[in-house]
């Protein structure tokens, strides 16, 4: 493969022949950060057609112009796994986000409960990051962030197919696993720092789709369950086995 140091997330379809432009965000960071020139190649991928090969074509300070080459990936999906969370402080939620998709969720769902402390957050902003986590980490594909919602209304709706593992803080210390779970449409739910009301768990645990499971003999934070979720998750059922 030729010397591409860089991968970037573009908003075009990819295919061998195909010019890609280069918005001025883009060309400055490109041509200006980077000190890339006309020749160099960077690896690009949009989510939907894999990872391919281009060489700088054209490149100004304010634009420029990448000719798409061979295809280096195919479209690498991950697991059918959504990653529920209620919202922290903006650095630790950025952090989450940026782990799902580093780690293999295919869909972010930001939701609010009873004690969430942290109801503001940006659906753009995290979008972002999950974009620039699929960009270091080599992955194809970018999971979506969708907007804020409460747990509740999230949950009348839930499908009758999809599962949920259910981070109950107060099994700490229980047996609880995924050792008899099948494989599918999964979900993992992660709790806010205040941890569930009564409600919500009596309401999570009555769902015929829910596993309770325990993270352990310690209470984590919110953070860092939800990679230690991931991670139980992912060897258990998903594309780490």
């Amino acid at each position: 493969m030729a010397d591409a140091k860089i991968r970037l997330f573009v908003e075009h379809p990819l295919a061998t022949g195909n010019s890609v432009p280069v918005d001025r965000d883009q060309a400055n960071y490109l041509f200006n950060v980077m000190r890339l020139g006309v020749g160099a190649h960077i690896l690009l991928f949009n989510g939907v057609d894999g990872e391919f090969l281009a060489e700088v074509a054209d490149a100004g300070k304010r634009r420029g112009i990448l000719a798409v080459k061979d295809q280096t990936k195919p479209l690498q999906m991950p697991p059918d796994l959504w990653l529920l969370f209620a919202p922290i402080k903006k650095a630790r939620t950025d952090f989450i986000v940026e782990k799902a998709a580093e780690m293999g969720a295919a869909r972010i769902l930001p939701v609010t409960t009873r004690y969430t402390n942290s109801d503001r957050v940006r659906r753009d902003k995290l979008q972002a990051h999950a974009m620039e986590a699929a960009e270091q980490c080599g992955g194809t594909y970018v999971p979506e962030v969708a907007e804020i919602a409460k747990l509740g209304a999230v949950l009348d709706t839930w499908p009758a197919d999809r599962q949920m593992m259910f981070c109950d803080e107060a099994r700490v210390g229980a047996a609880e696993t995924l050792a008899t779970a099948t494989k599918g449409k999964w979900a993992i739910l992660i709790g806010p720092e205040g941890g569930f009301s009564d409600e919500e768990r009596e309401r999570l645990h009555a769902m015929p789709q829910t596993t309770p499971i325990s993270l352990g003999p310690r209470i984590l934070r919110a953070d860092t369950a939800a990679v230690a979720a991931l991670t139980v998750w992912q060897q258990a059922l998903g594309d780490w086995q």
